[in-house]
């Protein structure tokens, strides 16, 4: 089984408090990968950032003094382009920047699968952004599924800037973490 995690692609990262012209380019990019994934009937998740109104007192708030995907704002919500994708599909929400939650979910259903003979075979990962919250939920993917492989699209990507981009993407690689352009 092939699985699809998009992460982050919520209104604040791309158009709102924290967006940028790098993430707001991939939107067709992931869109696409989205609508491949669905006709490939990969198993497809959907992360949020998602913060209280209490963001600002966090560990987080206090080092990006920046409120973001405060739960229930229009800014934690994901993109219009990705809602009619997301509905009826698992969609997990994160209050750091990795998901100890979904990395166990995805173990979980590797192990029922193997049960059966299967297993989780690739777990590709898109969204922003690629040098917080895409990296930190590969490593955690790695280290969770070992023997799954573990790929990021660096086309359907964006980082804090673009330096930032390309140097989470060469750490991801030197983790054994597939780096694809296959946008």
């Amino acid at each position: 089984m092939d699985v699809l995690i998009v992460v982050d692609m919520q209104n604040d990262f791309v158009s709102g408090a924290l967006g940028t012209a790098e993430a707001r380019a991939i939107v067709p990019e992931v869109v696409r990968r989205v609508a491949d994934a669905v006709d490939r009937q990969e198993m497809i998740f959907f992360t949020r950032d998602t913060h209280g109104p209490d963001y600002l007192q966090t560990q987080e708030g206090r080092r990006l003094p920046v409120p973001h995907c405060i739960r229930g704002t229009q800014g934690w919500e994901l993109i219009s382009q990705l809602s009619a994708y997301a509905a009826g599909r698992p969609l997990v929400d994160k209050p750091t920047f990795g998901s100890a939650d979904l990395a166990g979910m995805l173990r979980a259903q590797d192990q029922s699968l193997r049960a059966l003979g299967g297993r989780v075979e690739k777990i590709t990962l898109i969204g922003l952004c690629t040098d917080i919250c895409v990296i930190s939920n590969a490593l955690l993917l790695k280290a969770f599924l070992p023997e799954a492989e573990i790929t990021v699209d660096a086309a359907c990507c964006a980082g804090v800037t673009p330096e930032s981009h390309q140097t989470a993407l060469a750490a991801m690689e030197t983790c054994q973490i597939t780096v694809e352009a296959v946008g």
